[in-house]
């Protein structure tokens, strides 16, 4: 089945990174539906790494907020919600349970470095499809990387242990504070078949 015109507009083509946001809330049901969605993308061995925390209240955002870039400040204090896309480099624990059919802990007890590198390449794959079933269910969203990642990491991972790997904003995006699409490549400039 291919999805529809519209629907891959929605998703990829007019979809755009937000600066600004209306009013409209992202409600509880509305984040409990975007991780039902984006829990099923695929993850090497189903490890699924990623651990998000969703900074609403005004306590969470201010102790946020020290560890955001001059650049990122204003959209993200103002956005309904901020999402800390983060892993636990300790997801193989959960392996048996997510990958019962092999001992796929053992591959990863072994080496950190390997886990280090699954549980980042993972959890980045598992914040993309977040942004993708956020705008699926018609909240936008805008990523970032500009942050300090060990101050949200000793604000909010002191005790667990997870480690920051990007934000993303969730809301009702205000159209008037988008940016130009800027340009991107053509097939030929970013891809080869061999």
């Amino acid at each position: 089945m291919t999805l529809d015109a519209s629907a891959l507009d929605t998703l990829f083509r007019e979809a755009r990174t937000h600066n600004g946001w209306t009013d409209q809330p992202v409600t509880d049901e509305d984040l409990h539906a975007i991780f039902d969605l984006l829990k099923f993308g695929p993850t090497s061995a189903n490890c699924s790494p990623a651990r998000f925390v969703f900074v609403r209240t005004p306590e969470a955002k201010e102790k946020l907020k020290p560890a955001l870039s001059a650049g990122n400040l204003e959209k993200t204090m103002s956005a309904p919600v901020t999402v800390i896309v983060a892993y636990d480099p300790k997801f193989y624990d959960q392996l048996p349970k997510l990958f019962p059919h092999a001992d796929a802990r053992a591959w990863f007890v072994s080496s950190e470095a390997l886990a280090t590198e699954t549980a980042f390449r993972n959890s980045t794959l598992q914040g993309a499809y977040l942004i993708i079933a956020a705008r699926a269910l018609g909240i936008d969203t805008g990523a970032m990387s500009g942050f300090d990642k060990g101050k949200v990491d000793e604000a909010f991972f002191a005790e667990n242990g997870w480690k920051s790997n990007f934000l993303v904003n969730l809301g009702h995006g205000d159209a008037s504070k988008i940016f130009g699409r800027s340009p991107r490549f053509e097939f030929a400039e970013a891809c080869q078949i061999v």
